[in-house]
């Protein structure tokens, strides 16, 4: 019953909507239900939309608050234990076989009292048009999405695009493209249609799933400063209930997990519900989320496996610190593969890795991975170095100095191609490994 009050709930507010929708905190429904009080049933009658309110004149309210609205919708930064400055100056050298760094240096990096506001995209002008004139609309798909090809004599560009990053008012159409391209020369289990994934989509809008009320639980506190998501039972907030209720049932085996959240609503910020469903299914099918999200996170696992190997090849002072401390990869790095970085580092860096992993595929997280490691070697192996100090500082939220270094040094590990060979045969010697049942003597 509490399961079929939490849809329930939400279908009506499908057609009442709610007042004051991106401005206002909102009256919560279903974790606290309406009182018996005659006082809380006024309040909560006097929530509801009449469906007039977006045709009339901003309240001051509202236009105060948006006019404080960052360029990607955040009115407030998320609070954030220990803020740290992810410098530049490291990311300019390449991945090499590195010793220890000085015992004398500091345990810790340049802690900030701050988020910053989202830097300035340099000759993002220049970027829109040469997006404007690399990509080209072909048909509508059937569930009339307008979809996009490269032109033939710009497929060279993509990759050094897509790295110098998407233009945002390109992103819509460069994600469906880079998503479509990337399932439909890796996915095993055959390609749906846009059409035919929002019909699924559909389809199970209305059927009982056994995580409704998790998923009611989580979608409140999931990027909850962004004007999308702020207020309860807000669009943003039944858009992104919706999805999680019908991906949970895409998959008996992964079902809902709480990473699944933030994925989702970041999507939504570019997607329509019926677009995210799909690209949702498709990272499942294509991407190996399937194996991050099955029970035991077999797919972390096996990422994590394949991080300590090239810690261990390219930075072994650092992995026997790991050793010598007795620090689990597991215990830093799940968030980050879990929800994909994005909440580890500020909202414009998780796009732009979006850009490269949608291109590249989930290489390009332990890239990632390792760049922050290798960003950080000097103070894990300093002298005065311990569990603490390694644990508290990778458990940061990274400030990138510079977004293009960053992405820069990861586009540059990724193309060496003997690493990426190693990497593929990391993964299948991890394959045999759970196939033997030895997995769990290999991790740090």
């Amino acid at each position: 019953m509490d399961s079929f009050h939490v849809r329930n709930t939400y279908a009506q507010l499908d057609v009442t909507g709610v007042k004051g929708d991106g401005y206002e905190e909102g009256v919560e429904r279903t974790r606290a239900r309406i009182g018996d009080s005659r006082a809380s049933q006024l309040h909560a009658e006097a929530a509801l939309g009449d469906g007039t309110e977006k045709s009339k004149e901003l309240d001051p309210k509202e236009a105060q608050l948006l006019a404080a609205v960052d360029r990607y919708g955040f009115f407030s930064s998320p609070s954030h234990d220990r803020l740290m400055l992810l410098p530049s100056t490291p990311l300019l050298r390449r991945l090499v076989s590195t010793s220890a760094g000085p015992k004398s240096s500091p345990t810790t990096g340049t802690p900030l009292k701050s988020l910053p506001p989202p830097q300035p995209l340099l000759k993002e002008s220049s970027r829109i048009a040469k997006w404007e004139r690399m990509l080209r609309p072909r048909k509508p798909d059937p569930g009339g999405i307008l979809v996009w090809n490269i032109r033939p004599a710009k497929e060279g560009k993509l990759s050094e695009r897509t790295y110098k990053g998407i233009p945002d008012r390109w992103r819509n159409a460069a994600w469906e493209l880079l998503l479509s391209r990337f399932t439909a020369t890796h996915s095993s289990q055959g390609t749906m249609t846009l059409a035919q994934l929002a019909e699924d989509y559909r389809d199970v809008l209305e059927k009982p799933s056994s995580y409704d009320i998790q998923i009611d639980l989580d979608v409140p506190r999931t990027i909850s400063g962004h004007v999308m998501f702020k207020t309860r039972y807000g669009a943003g907030q039944r858009s992104l209930f919706h999805v999680l209720h019908c991906f949970s049932l895409r998959c008996e085996k992964c079902g809902y997990v709480q990473g699944m959240g933030p994925i989702a609503a970041t999507l939504l910020c570019y997607f329509t519900p019926e677009q995210v469903y799909a690209s949702l299914v498709r990272l499942h099918d294509a991407y190996g989320m399937h194996a991050i999200f099955s029970p035991g996170f077999p797919g972390l696992l096996e990422a994590i496996y394949v991080q300590e190997r090239i810690l261990e090849q390219m930075l072994p002072a650092v992995y026997k610190a790991f050793q010598t401390h007795m620090i689990s990869t597991t215990s830093y790095a799940t968030k980050w593969y879990i929800t994909l970085f994005s909440n580890s580092v500020p909202f414009q860096t998780q796009l732009r890795l979006w850009d490269a992993f949608l291109l590249d595929g989930e290489d390009v997280f332990i890239a990632v991975a390792v760049a922050i490691v290798w960003v950080f070697r000097d103070q894990i192996t300093s002298g005065a170095a311990n569990f603490e100090t390694i644990l508290s500082l990778l458990s940061s939220f990274f400030v990138p100095e510079d977004e293009n270094a960053l992405l820069s040094w990861v586009e540059k590990t990724l193309s060496d191609k003997k690493l990426r060979s190693n990497m593929a045969q990391w993964r299948r010697d991890w394959q045999a490994l759970v196939a033997a049942g030895k997995e769990g003597d290999v991790l740090l």
